[in-house]
């Protein structure tokens, strides 16, 4: 430990004038924190930074790490990192790290600052009713669903095991039980919160609900939740997985994609990722559609204008768990490379979705002799039923409502191996944002929303939450934060103001 004290110095000369030196900060959280602090050659620093799930966050070097395992930890941390706590009182500039999994460089890690890393934090339990599952911070879905699983219980949660469970919470968060639960937002009944000030507080429906409220997508702007509750039902195994196609079979595609998303009798149980991947190697695409059936029943009626469409090349679908889906989705999305999202909402039209993919396909071309390139689109549909679940459930901050109609996201997805790609990967996704975003608002089909947990760093997921929104998060903030902490001296994730 005393030689990571002695490496401080070497860290705090590299860091931009703009940023706290970490000395007094990293020194301060160690005397009230001991070995929870970890410092730059440490095995458990180490181990935290590559946790992360993109390159770009694993390149980034903070000046210490700290991991608590309690939420008096975490309240100790805060009141040390705000001045609040010990002999300095100075500010110190951190980041909060749930899963890791945001892929840009900031998100949840920081160059010369503080990381708080809660992925000690990862405790699942149920209450005696079998109705709430009280989940830490740091958790990952693999974790809930490997607990839950065995029981018998299941949650609305992420489809990927290695996501954290915090940060697609408060961004909103999608899940195979959307159509009929609503967001992942909308089946949280409870937060444990600890606020700038140190203090720790549950939001909820009669506590603290404007926080409440301002949580449900609001991200990481008003505290570090260090604990979620979420609603528990009774669940069995699932049907579900994927089917892969050849491109030539893509009118056929985006005709029954259309139709699963306009369905007027819809099935609350069955939900769709229609994708596109590149493959890398035969120069050729590749349609992968991600059926979930969230009962045993194997090829439903819902599915019935996909499943005559042919030629298939692989068919993975069978009855399954939860968690094996989670893991199966997770295979899919290796760490460790670069990474860059974008996405865009836009109304349901098969020939618009075409043209999309056109652009895609066009901004390619370059990127085609670009070493280990993964390069994937994919349409995900939502529905009014999953913005009139949102309703029932209470409401969230994210802005939709029934009467937007259903939508559809895209969602574009880069990865590559090199730093020196890293302008023309950026460069494309943002001209693919900027092509598909003008071909829709010229034909009346672009939505203002954005999903947060895909957005890229240069977007501004909350201003697509409304002007009205907006406002009330900004109001919380005040109102919990009136210094402003988060939107200061936290500079990872998508600010307010």
């Amino acid at each position: 430990m005393l030689l990571g004290l002695s490496l401080i110095s070497t860290v705090a000369a590299e860091l931009s004038q703009n940023i706290l030196a970490p000395e007094s900060c990293c020194s301060q959280l160690f005397a009230v924190l001991g070995s929870k602090v970890s410092f730059p050659n440490e095995v458990v620093y180490n181990r935290s930074l590559a946790s992360f799930w993109s390159q770009q966050e694993q390149e980034l070097n903070p000046g210490c790490i700290v991991k608590p395992d309690t939420t008096s930890d975490v309240s100790i941390a805060i009141r040390s990192l705000t001045g609040q706590e010990g002999e300095f009182s100075q500010a110190c500039q951190f980041a909060i790290k749930g899963g890791g999994h945001t892929m840009w460089a900031g998100a949840a890690n920081i160059a010369g600052g503080v990381t708080i890393d809660l992925a000690a934090m990862n405790n699942v339990s149920v209450n005696a009713a079998r109705t709430i599952t009280s989940v830490a911070a740091g958790g990952v879905w693999l974790d809930v669903y490997s607990y839950l699983d065995a029981l018998g219980l299941a949650v609305a949660g992420g489809r990927d095991s290695n996501v954290g469970v915090a940060g697609l919470a408060l961004g909103g968060g999608l899940s195979y039980f959307a159509p009929r639960l609503g967001f992942v937002c909308d089946n949280v009944v409870n937060y444990e919160v600890v606020l700038a000030s140190g203090e720790v507080v549950n939001a909820n429906t009669s506590s603290h609900p404007d926080l409440f409220f301002a949580l449900k997508g609001g991200s990481n702007n008003f505290g570090v939740v260090t604990r979620f509750d979420l609603k528990t039902f009774t669940q069995g195994n699932i049907w579900g997985g994927s089917i892969g196609y050849e491109i030539s079979t893509k009118d056929q595609q985006l005709e029954a994609f259309s139709r699963f998303t306009d369905a007027n009798n819809v099935d609350i149980y069955a939900t769709l990722i229609h994708g596109y991947a590149w493959i890398e190697g035969q120069n050729r695409w590749l349609i992968s559609n991600n059926y979930v059936y969230t009962k045993p029943e194997p090829y439903p009626e819902i599915f019935e204008g996909f499943m005559s469409i042919e030629p298939y090349i692989y068919n993975g679908m069978r009855i399954t768990t939860t968690t094996v889906l989670a893991i199966e989705v997770d295979g899919s999305n290796p760490s460790g490379d670069r990474q860059v999202y974008v996405t865009a909402t836009v109304a349901n039209n098969g020939a618009l979705l075409s043209q999309v993919f056109d652009i895609a396909n066009t901004l390619l071309e370059p990127l085609k002799d670009k070493p280990g390139l993964r390069y994937a689109m994919a349409y995900q549909a939502i529905p009014t039923c999953v913005m009139s679940r949102s309703l029932a459930n209470g409401g969230n901050a994210l802005g939709l409502s029934p009467e937007d109609g259903n939508l559809v996201l895209i969602f574009l997805d880069i990865s590559w191996k090199k730093s020196t790609d890293d302008k023309i990967m950026n460069e494309q996704a943002a001209l693919f944002l900027k092509q598909v975003e003008t071909l829709a608002a010229s034909l009346g089909m672009l939505h203002k929303w954005k999903y947060l947990n895909y957005a890229a760093q240069w977007q501004d997921p909350i201003a697509g939450y409304g002007h009205e929104n907006r406002e009330k998060l900004r109001a919380v903030s005040r109102q919990y934060d009136p210094e402003q902490v988060f939107q200061k001296q936290v500079p990872g994730g998508y600010k307010l103001f």
